[in-house]
């Protein structure tokens, strides 16, 4: 071998180890994402757009160093569990969900992928996590809720209705947590303590929610706690229509549903928590282990009155109540 090309030769093998690390740097990572909402739901489209803004921001591009597979379970149980498994099975490097009934088929489908949820809030009493410190599994995330809301929106029922001495509580046993019991015992209690009579509504379908919403109307003292889950969240346009429809005041756990035209919303904002999950996503794919991440609660929560809803429904929201407005919608 001639001198020119055998130092040629050693100089392009030199360089080897450094296009390769080049490669590695640019390996697309795979990320699945299973939402609670339709793909056509507003509020969904911006939590998943504010959760790949945050990637973005981070380093993570799509179409360059990163790959996402978006699916959209719509409130529908057995949809959420179809997605689950088709996710599970193209292997991605973490998968984002958000809300308990996603997260449940997932955690069935799969103990090995890495998995970062928002809104399942007992993630330790479902088996999800060991501890909310250490969750010691493939499981990590972000919870939304405690029981204690429950009495939060009750008192905030009465203070804006106080003629209500009947209320329900709204619940999807198959996708809220502790099937549907989560909030339940925390409601009556808080009903009890203003002497409201207290019903709970089972709900797994647009019929259910219109049945059980006309029935609440049928008398002017009934009052509606809608209780946060993916579920309500896809029918949330639908259950705000209905509640207007009836005039029956209900107090929402989630923020969007007082833009959306509903009375009153107190709960967690979920724009942040998906932000915030991008950040965790980003730890794994750096090599953390999301059995070393702990589940973190919400915080920040928000208060938001739709004075021109409380108008329509012939009520005056106390300015006590008002003063501690978040958002005041007119």
């Amino acid at each position: 071998m001639r001198r020119r090309e055998f130092i040629s030769l050693l100089g392009g093998a030199s360089a080897w180890p450094l296009a390769v690390r080049a490669q590695q740097a640019e390996r697309v990572r795979f990320v699945g994402i299973l939402m609670d909402t339709a793909e056509s739901n507003q509020e969904g489209r911006t939590r998943i757009a504010a959760f790949g803004q945050s990637l973005h921001a981070i380093g993570w591009m799509e179409g360059r160093n990163i790959r996402i597979d978006r699916r959209w379970a719509g409130g529908d149980v057995d949809r959420a569990r179809r997605y689950a498994e088709e996710l599970v099975g193209l292997k991605p490097d973490v998968i984002f969900t958000f809300g308990n009934a996603q997260l449940r088929p997932l955690s069935y489908a799969t103990h090995r992928i890495p998995i970062v949820f928002v809104g399942a809030s007992d993630p330790v009493g479902a088996g999800y996590a060991g501890s909310f410190a250490r969750p010691g599994g493939n499981i990590t995330g972000f919870i939304l809720f405690e029981p204690s809301m429950a009495g939060k929106w009750m008192a905030m029922l009465k203070e804006i209705a106080p003629a209500v001495s009947r209320a329900a509580i709204m619940v999807n046993p198959d996708t809220g947590m502790q099937q549907g019991r989560f909030y339940v015992n925390e409601f009556e209690k808080a009903a009890a303590a203003v002497k409201v009579a207290a019903t709970t509504s089972i709900v797994r379908s647009a019929h259910d929610i219109e049945q059980a919403i006309a029935a609440l109307g049928q008398r002017r003292d009934s009052g509606l706690i809608v209780a946060p889950d993916g579920f309500i969240q896809a029918y949330d346009t639908f259950i705000v229509a209905l509640t207007t429809q009836h005039r029956v005041p209900a107090i929402y756990g989630l923020g969007n549903f007082a833009k959306l035209g509903g009375l009153a919303s107190y709960g967690p904002d979920l724009v942040d928590a998906a932000r915030r999950a991008a950040g965790y996503v980003d730890r794994i794919l750096k090599g953390e282990k999301p059995a070393d991440l702990p589940v973190e609660a919400p915080t920040k929560y928000e208060l938001a009155i739709n004075l021109k809803t409380a108008k329509a429904l012939g009520l005056d929201v106390p300015p006590t109540l008002l003063g501690r407005a978040d958002e005041v919608i007119e």
